[in-house]
């Protein structure tokens, strides 16, 4: 196995249809790991990040794709997806994956990279088991920490699918729409096509950071990065139909909406939101009623994952959660010290309210934390 090394995302056709049939081949398929969301993290944070891109070749064949990246000092290294994608990985086939790994750890010294961040890794993944042995052999310091459980609803069997449209009739968010529909018609789209979906982008945008605006949260869609990450993800996976923006109106007013893929059998609920001057009728959870009811009828859909984070509607909809971890691999003594240290003193703080409450209150006083003590 030889490794070749680029410092982009290369726009070649050949390189795209072999690395999603890896993807393909992968124990998990995920849209996030295909050439497409690669490029698009590329085109839309150039400016602040470098791409990483490692291929293993056996011959002429691509069996091997890992794609980091290094911020713009190179002073670290990570997953090029780590803060778009819901699961990193390398991609191969489960069977090359230790012999990928091994070869990825002993070119990244070579290239002046002692440390390299692995975030969001599942814990079912290859991966994740190759890692230990491998960073060990290799002389490097591993530090894994929990990351998310994320929520999955299964629709493998026609008793699970039954099992969640009984679910879906008792919801009260049911009666929530039904009452707005007495007042006004309500329509679900389902935009696929790029243009339709970037039409619909700056509403769907406009609101998000509306509602976290009033409630005294940011949105990551004030960042023009970020934005133009949807954009691209929009124009490069519409044409294999990986993508929709699916769109709630009262009337012709949008009233929530949702950005999801469909890949490999499943669904992915990826960001959504709502106009807050409907949220009486709670829209956004309506939304996502419809859309997991429309997947108990597809014939195409093995499991709806809803995406990072445990909010609470998440979890009363979970009949399975998957697991990731944040891990890092190192061979410096101080950084992995230092990283174990951090997470230890911020799980301690935590599971003491008393003494979070000290230390925010702490961390809230002038001049605390900015360097003047």
């Amino acid at each position: 196995m030889r490794l070749v090394i680029h410092h982009e995302i290369p726009q070649d056709d050949g390189l795209r249809r072999q690395w999603n049939q890896l993807v393909q081949r992968m124990e998990s398929p995920e849209v996030f790991y295909t050439y497409e969301w690669a490029l698009a993290v590329g085109r839309a944070y150039h400016a602040s990040i470098t791409p990483l891109l490692i291929l293993a070749y056996q011959q002429d064949s691509l069996v091997g794709v890992v794609a980091l990246a290094t911020d713009n000092a190179q002073r670290e290294t990570f997953f090029l997806a780590g803060t778009t994608a819901d699961y990193c990985d390398f991609v191969s086939s489960p069977e090359f994956r230790p012999e990928l790994v091994d070869l990825v750890l002993t070119e990244l010294p070579k290239l002046g990279m002692s440390t390299v961040v692995l975030t969001n890794l599942p814990t079912d993944s290859a991966t994740a088991r190759a890692l230990g042995p491998t960073a060990d052999f290799q002389g490097y310091s591993l530090f894994s920490r929990p990351a998310f459980q994320c929520p999955q609803i299964l629709l493998r069997t026609a008793e699970q699918k039954e099992a969640v449209r009984r679910s879906v009739r008792q919801k009260r968010e049911r009666r929530y729409l039904k009452a707005l529909a007495e007042k006004v018609p309500l329509e679900l789209d389902h935009l696929r096509l790029h243009d339709q979906i970037a039409s619909a982008l700056p509403s769907f945008s406009e609101t998000q950071v509306a509602r976290l605006s009033a409630i005294g949260r940011t949105s990551n869609l004030n960042s023009p990065q970020r934005v133009a990450f949807l954009a691209e993800l929009a124009k490069l996976l519409s044409p294999p139909g990986w993508v929709t923006l699916s769109r709630l109106r009262a009337g012709d007013h949008p009233i929530a909406w949702l950005y999801a893929f469909q890949f490999a059998r499943h669904s992915s609920f990826y960001q959504m939101t709502f106009d807050s001057n409907f949220r009486e009728y709670s829209p956004g959870s309506g939304l996502r009623l419809r859309v997991i009811e429309e997947a108990c009828d597809s014939l195409e859909t093995d499991f709806v994952d809803l995406g990072l984070g445990g909010e609470h509607h998440k979890k009363r909809w979970a009949t399975r959660y998957r697991e990731t971890v944040d891990v890092t691999v190192t061979r410096s003594t101080l950084r992995h010290v230092g990283g174990r240290l951090r997470y230890h003193t911020a799980a301690a703080i935590k599971s003491s309210p008393r003494l979070e409450h000290c230390v925010r209150w702490l961390l809230g006083r002038p001049g605390a934390g900015d360097g003047r003590a």
